[in-house]
């Protein structure tokens, strides 16, 4: 599986479709696109944890579990947020990274917004796109100390000073809100 990342840094794995595999394949896009962000990442020793990633953006450590989809199946992408035996709360994650393989789409979600649910659909093409939307290249809400999450759209910018902006920044471009689009 070859994953191009739209900041220009190709990762690729073996061409099988393990779930295993394309995992390690995920984690990697998510490392360079983190990285790419200016964020302070590390990742934990083994696979002993509940998260994948520690993120720092300068105001404190975020655990990130990374989770990814890659069937359009119903007119959604279906994500499984829970570990093998683990069901994510806040006691053991911040947020969860999903990535839809196929749309080259990231979202990033606190885990009080999914919270207990194990199972999270993504639909970014539908007319109604679902109640994730707003988190679509939310990388501002890693960047910001504290942000207003769970009250719609933001009516401001939520980090003016990362290089990206998310889905539903009110200062994005208007060239086409599937495209991730740089900052000035």
């Amino acid at each position: 599986m070859d994953t191009q990342i739209d900041f220009g840094i190709e990762i690729q794995a073996a061409a099988d479709n393990h779930c295993k595999r394309r995992g390690e394949t995920v984690e990697a896009a998510f490392l360079a696109k983190v990285c790419d962000l200016g964020f302070n990442v590390a990742k934990p020793w083994g696979e002993s944890d509940p998260y994948d990633f520690i993120v720092n953006a300068g105001h404190g450590f975020q655990r990130v579990q990374v989770k990814s989809a890659s069937a359009y199946k119903s007119k959604q992408y279906l994500v499984r947020a829970q570990g093998d035996a683990t069901i994510y709360t806040k006691e053991n994650i911040d947020f969860l990274a999903a990535y839809l393989v196929p749309e080259q789409l990231w979202y990033v979600l606190p885990v009080e917004a999914f919270a207990p649910r194990t199972s999270l659909h993504f639909n970014p093409h539908g007319a109604a796109r679902g109640m994730f939307e707003k988190f679509r290249e939310a990388w501002c809400i890693l960047a910001s100390a504290a942000c207003n999450l769970f009250h719609g759209i933001p009516q401001t910018c939520r980090n003016k000073e990362l290089p990206i902006r998310c889905a539903v920044c009110p200062e994005r471009s208007p060239c086409g809100a599937d495209t991730p689009v740089r900052g000035r």
